[in-house]
Order: C-alpha cells, then structure tokens, then sequence
C-alpha cells in the first residue's frame, strides 16, 4: 500500500458518529442551525396563531370561513448561508396542522401540481380527472427576513440573528400581522 493510501485509510478510522435526538439543541459553529430555525419558527407561529389571533377572527367574521394562507419568501439577508425551506416549512406544517387557517401550495410548489391536473386532462377516467379552475385562492401572504449583525474582537464574537415575518392582505396590501424574534450567540475561540 502507497503512504497516501495509509493516510487516507487512517484518517479516515477516527471519526465518530452519534445519532441524538433531533429535538436536542447543538451548537457546533455558532452558525444558524436547526436549533434556532426551530426556536424562531415555533416562537412566530405561536405569536401568529395564539397570542395575536385578531387577524384570523376579523378574517372569520367578515368572510364567515377560514382564512387561506401562502407562505412567500423568507429571504437571507445575513453573510451566512441560510436555507428557509427548513424554517418556512415549520410554519407551514404548524399552519396545517393547528387548522386555524388553511394553507396553498407556494408558487413554487404549484408547477408540478398544475403538470400532473394537466396530464390528467389527457390520460385519468372522466370521473377522476380534476378539474381546471377549482385552486383556493390565497387571502394573505407570508413573507419575511433574516438579518444579522456580528461583532467581533480578537477571539470573541457576537453574531445577534433577527427574523422579521410580515403577513399582508392579499386584496388591500394590509400588513394584518407583523411578527419578530431575536437570537444572540457568543462565541469563544
């Protein structure tokens, strides 16, 4: 064996790899994580959904029916990368599954959903085609940003993350909820 084999081969010996529970908060870089996806998420959806309801029964008293939600964009604005797919579908799935409000499909996600009704046009049984014409159409809209700011000073740093959530009145453009969470890390080298 070459000596880059044997060095390949015993580096490769010493890592270790634990399985944890997914709820258990871990911290490695100091980065964005999944910790804080969760804590910001579930703290927005329980401001949204609980504590300011007031848009969801001024919705409910003048439409006689559930509000219909879509979740926009949560743009990065921070100097890290920041996938939202994994924070936006917290909200979503608390959306769904709290049943206060109903939720579409995002832009996005309504592409392969409009091939397959299209397909269905052509090849599904009359009786079981859908229908063109028959999508909910979304009363308010999410959208939101992560910012950050960091300081930092020989071997310290502090990086403060905020998450700004606007949901607004499809028809009138009225901000009808306006939802905020911060998260500080300090971080030691």
């Amino acid at each position: 064996m070459s000596t880059i084999g044997v060095l390949i081969s015993s580096s490769c010996g010493n890592r270790k790899i634990d399985r944890v529970d997914p709820n258990l908060a871990t911290d490695i870089s100091g980065r964005w994580n999944d910790t804080d996806s969760k804590l910001v998420s579930i703290e927005l959806i329980n401001d949204a959904l609980v504590l300011n309801r007031n848009w969801i029964a001024n919705f409910e008293a003048r439409m006689n029916r559930k509000p219909v939600v879509i979740i926009g964009n949560v743009k990065n604005k921070t100097s890290e990368y920041i996938d939202a797919s994994f924070f936006i579908k917290n909200m979503e799935i608390a959306f769904v599954n709290g049943g206060s409000v109903t939720v579409v499909q995002s832009s996005e996600d309504r592409s392969p959903i409009r091939d397959e009704r299209n397909d269905q046009q052509t090849f599904a049984s009359e009786e079981t085609k859908k229908k063109w014409g028959k999508e909910k159409g979304a009363d308010f809209m999410m959208n939101g940003v992560i910012i950050s700011i960091t300081d930092e000073h020989k071997n310290r740093k502090s990086v403060a993350y905020q998450v700004d959530l606007e949901l607004t009145d499809l028809e009138t453009n009225e901000k009808v909820w306006i939802g905020q969470k911060q998260i500080k890390k300090l971080i030691k080298n």
